[in-house]
């Protein structure tokens, strides 16, 4: 198996799996001298955010979801939950949206029926094919001494429609965007 795993097809394997994912980590910014091994414990940020009206509700359950996989991620580096006192903050911004779906008519496919006017002109328009959910999640590591933000990111995915297709989303998302937190200094 090793012969076949080598540098050029491994390499081309990966970027073909993160080609094929369905998320994208959209932006991801760190402090100069921030590293996660600075820090002994974390906890999460009061929820104070105003509701939005113009946003689809976000279920508790994907919430405590988020959580949980951000507490696995952080203790998988070493990095301890504390209710009291943490060194980091994590403040998680959820953002859920409907978006429409088209597609571009086209004359080839889409021809008109009924030509019978003089001057008739056909032009092509986008017509909506359906309808979908696009979560935003972004990750702000916080830290406390010093109230100071060290590191960020962002994720975007489009949201299953049954809740057990969405918990996985939640923890390959999550995942996928601590893959790019740093751990030690450079």
């Amino acid at each position: 198996m090793k012969k076949y795993v080598g540098y050029p097809f491994g390499a081309i394997l990966i970027l073909f799996l993160n080609a094929c994912s369905p998320i994208r980590i959209v932006n991801t910014q760190a402090a100069p001298d921030f590293s996660l091994a600075d820090y002994q414990t974390f906890g999460f940020a009061e929820d104070n955010a105003a509701a939005d009206t113009s946003q689809i509700r976000i279920p508790p359950e994907h919430i405590a979801s988020l959580q949980r996989e951000v507490t696995k991620q952080l203790q998988q580096r070493g990095v301890t939950y504390s209710a009291s006192n943490p060194d980091l903050l994590v403040n998680l911004g959820i953002v859920v949206m409907e978006k429409a779906q088209t597609r571009q008519t086209d004359f080839r496919t889409d021809a008109p029926y009924y030509t019978g006017q003089r001057r008739y002109t056909w032009r092509s328009r986008e017509v909506e094919v359906g309808r979908y959910q696009e979560g935003t999640l972004s990750v702000h590591l916080v830290n406390r001494a010093q109230n100071n933000l060290v590191w960020s990111s962002e994720a975007e995915a489009v949201v299953p429609n049954k809740s057990a297709k969405v918990q996985e989303r939640i923890a390959e998302g999550v995942e996928k965007l601590f893959s790019s937190l740093p751990t030690t200094n450079n």
